[in-house]
């Protein structure tokens, strides 16, 4: 379970929130999980970090040669005309150090293997020309205008010893598990992940697979969810589908504020005769209904049962989708130990025209991108509504619209979020 967060870490003063002034609360209000878990490096792929991982050796740990080729002392080397030096010695990966090798000759080094400590410098093998000598021995003729040191790798190029190689918070990658087992590390300390449970609401609410019925709807919600959970640092119950019964969702939402640290509702969040969720949520806790200054998503609802964290999602599946994407996956993020981030943002050229803008609201729109000319333009969905969920599986990211901007000219700069580079 999470650590106590801090009481009424939602709470503010506002009777409607900015975008920014709600990410603002998260990021200084909500705490990582206390707990950490040890794991072994296969297993290790999103996971993040509870503490550093420092080499504990050089790495590489001595010098290598970095290609295939013949490893020779520059100080016996003519860089103006070259020079030719009977072959002494074999190298290969794997093999001991060699201390000394004879004087004025080459050796036969193949990639990665250690460098005879008396040599410093590699030609590779496609520039040289090979020649048999006397006695059976062959030489090699090494070009001129090599650089001293070229072709080897030195101890501790890639990390020296003691140095970080991957910081705690980090939500590990191939790239960073690669790093690690280079320096021989197959055990990591990692944190826990958090426990979320989601639930929809309604009577209406039928699961895929179901009969269908007039006056029925299937739940796209907890599906979508359970993708865009799966694909953080979670661990994911699905409470299934909860009737419009008070007693019901009162029991589900307590029992689940016993084993979880957050729980994720998407619908009845609103305040109809037949939306329970928040009377729920009032009775076993707190709840602030943010009211924010955004579209899609402004009936958002947080809250606490105990220390369990409470996003009330809307209803709609672009809404419940865009507010998990800007809200949940930072909360989702904070709570598994990562640093706070802003999704990866960039800047295109608007190819449509939206004359008038609500102000005082930011707004989020469905987008594709078109390059055309060297140029990168952002093509709007005209169906902007909450319920259109055809737009999510073409979109390559939303438009971010802020709170000033009142109009849309064809060519204007705007901010665009995609989703490919956001993991999701």
């Amino acid at each position: 379970m999470a650590p106590k967060q801090i009481d009424d870490c939602f709470l503010h003063d506002k009777d409607r929130l900015t975008h920014a002034e709600a990410l603002n609360i998260l990021n200084k209000n909500l705490k990582p999980l206390a707990l950490s878990e040890t794991v072994n490096i296969n297993d290790a792929d999103n996971r993040v970090l509870a503490e550093d991982i420092k080499a504990p050796r050089p790495i590489p740990a001595h010098r290598n040669a970095a290609v295939d080729g013949y490893a020779f002392s520059y100080n016996e080397y003519s860089k103006e005309n070259g020079t030719t030096f009977p072959i002494s010695a074999r190298v290969i990966a794997g093999a001991p150090l060699i201390e000394n090798t004879t004087e004025n000759s080459a050796t036969r080094i193949f990639t990665g293997a250690v460098m005879p400590s008396d040599l410093d410098t590699v030609v590779m093998q496609e520039d040289v020309s090979l020649n048999e000598i006397p006695d059976g021995q062959t030489s090699v003729t090494i070009p001129s205008g090599l650089k001293q040191g070229a072709n080897c790798r030195q101890a501790g190029e890639d990390t020296a010893e003691n140095s970080t190689i991957v910081e705690k918070q980090t939500k590990l990658t191939s790239r960073h598990i690669a790093a690690i087992a280079s320096a021989g590390i197959d055990k990591i300390l990692v944190q826990q992940k958090p426990k979320v449970a989601i639930l929809s609401t309604g009577n209406e609410i039928l699961s895929p697979g179901d009969e269908f019925h007039l006056g029925k709807v299937y739940d796209s919600n907890r599906p979508m969810l359970k993708s865009l959970i799966n694909s953080q640092q979670a661990e994911l119950t699905d409470l299934s589908i909860i009737k419009d019964n008070p007693n019901d969702i009162k029991n589900t939402l307590m029992e689940a504020a016993k084993t979880h640290d957050v729980i994720i509702t998407s619908g009845g969040a609103s305040k109809g005769e037949e939306d329970h969720i928040i009377t729920s949520l009032q009775t076993l806790g707190k709840q602030h209904m943010w009211q924010l200054a955004i579209k899609p998503g402004r009936p958002m609802s947080f809250g606490q049962i105990g220390d369990t964290l409470f996003i009330g999602l809307p209803g709609n599946p672009v809404a419940a989708f865009v507010c998990f994407f800007l809200y949940g996956i930072p909360i989702l993020n904070r709570l598994s130990g990562q640093k706070w981030q802003s999704p990866h943002k960039f800047q295109v050229k608007a190819n449509f025209e939206i004359p008038k803008k609500k102000p005082d609201r930011r707004e989020f729109w469905r987008a594709n991108l078109k390059f055309e000319n060297g140029e990168t333009y952002a093509e709007k969905f005209t169906q902007d509504g909450s319920g259109i969920i055809r737009s999510l599986t073409t979109a390559d990211g939303l438009i971010e619209i802020d709170e000033a901007t009142t109009n849309v000219k064809k060519g204007d700069l705007i901010t665009f979020i995609p989703f490919a580079q956001n993991a999701i």
